[in-house]
């Protein structure tokens, strides 16, 4: 589905994801089920060039970030790539630092590539965004988790409730 060769290497399938989505990804044109489809295929050889290394990605790695020690002690689920902010890390960065304000409570930010927020909703859920730097844009992945006894979050919604708060954001303001 990528059109890749078998060598491809990290940079190269986030690179050809991001090309893909521009044409699959519903607000362009196409529908959920091809950016599904696409998700799916960029997460699969994103594996396959893991396994091959004998691990994972590292936490240097351009196409993905490893969390490490989140504050809850419960299953994680990650979207990635998740999203991705027409703007450079930075600014990209302090936007999601106003949206995470509206949602929940700042634990820790790594500025300008990471940050990790107490959800309000659901109580007990934690989520963190990775940031990562992409042809002038910011690719963010979303990690979820929710803390014993509370329901785990939802990637899903924890990432539209991200996209609708940046979508209403005055970037110009920000700018300033």
């Amino acid at each position: 589905m990528l059109g890749l060769s078998a060598d491809a290497g990290e940079r190269e399938i986030v690179a050809t994801r991001r090309r893909l989505a521009k044409q699959a990804h519903p607000d362009a044109g196409g529908s959920v089920g091809q950016m599904q489809r696409l998700n799916d295929a960029a997460d699969a050889a994103l594996s396959i060039v893991a396994s091959r290394k004998g691990s994972m990605p590292s936490e240097s790695s351009p196409s993905r970030r490893v969390v490490d020690d989140p504050p809850s002690p419960g299953p994680l689920r990650r979207d990635h790539p998740s999203f991705t902010i027409e703007a450079l890390p930075a600014e990209a960065f302090e936007a999601l630092v106003v949206v995470s304000a509206a949602i929940g409570d700042l634990i820790d930010d790594e500025p300008p590539y990471a940050l990790e927020i107490a959800l309000d909703e659901p109580r007990g859920g934690w989520c963190r965004l990775d940031l990562v730097p992409d042809a002038g844009a910011s690719t963010v992945s979303v990690t979820v988790a929710g803390e014993p006894g509370h329901p785990m979050p939802s990637v899903d919604a924890v990432r539209d409730t991200f996209v609708d708060g940046l979508n209403q954001l005055d970037w110009a303001q920000l700018d300033r």
